[in-house]
């Protein structure tokens, strides 16, 4: 059964053209002009991929809204913004609402279609893993699942991201090992990400775990090379 995508875009022409390129690769494709007739399609039938401009018609963020509503639906949807916006603020903002990717226009439709099918390898290796039951990783106070994608510290679960998730999972492998920028990057599974993004990632899981545990200190920062999970 091929692979389904939702593409949100308000210009009918370019819309068209990423219908076609992605259909020619076998690729099942429903398009939205709109954040609100994506998000009540989106509701009916989840697509397995979803590709979304940032400014939608007369809402200047309306892809970010969007992505913020597909995320509270399914939070492991693998969601690319596709969009004429640059700015590194864009970028970041696109990332820290855990986007796969953050893709610029104007985009070559043979790189669309290309990495459009490495996200889905991405996405079988996970169901891969999940498929054959790996073994539930406890280190101290932790408890990581990468069966259900799951962080406990203390037996009190952590809301994690997915990209959220692959980082402490990183982390937590190799306690006392540090982790650099470069190896953590690879980690998130896209394809443009600054150091600065690995550290708001950093800030965001710190903080979570020390809503459960305000004592938590167990991500050690190694200044200007990346960070380690402190050993026991």
């Amino acid at each position: 059964m091929s692979r389904t995508i939702a593409i949100v875009e308000d210009d009918a022409d370019q819309r068209e053209n990423y219908v076609d390129a992605l259909v020619a690769n076998g690729y099942q494709v429903t398009a939205y002009g709109n954040r609100p007739e994506a998000m009540a399609g989106m509701r009916q039938s989840l697509p397995d991929l979803a590709i979304l401009d940032i400014m939608l018609e007369d809402e200047m963020d309306g892809g970010f809204d969007l992505c913020r509503d597909l995320r509270a639906l399914a939070p492991k949807l693998p969601i690319i913004f596709l969009t004429a916006r640059d700015s590194d603020i864009d970028r970041v903002s696109g990332l820290r609402l855990d986007a796969w990717d953050y893709i610029t226009k104007p985009v070559n439709l043979q790189f669309l279609s290309v990495r459009v099918s490495s996200l889905f390898r991405i996405v079988d290796t996970l169901h891969t893993k999940t498929t054959e039951l790996e073994a539930v990783l406890r280190l101290g106070s932790l408890q990581v699942d990468p069966n259900s994608m799951s962080v406990r510290w203390d037996g009190k679960e952590i809301n994690l991201t997915l990209t959220e998730f692959w980082l402490v999972e990183s982390l937590a492998r190799r306690p006392g090992h540090v982790k650099t920028y470069e190896n953590l990057m690879q980690v998130t599974r896209q394809s443009y990400v600054e150091r600065n993004t690995i550290n708001g990632y950093v800030r965001r899981i710190r903080k979570k775990f020390k809503e459960v545990d305000p004592a938590f200190s167990m991500i050690q920062t190694v200044f200007g090379v990346g960070y380690r999970w402190q050993p026991d």
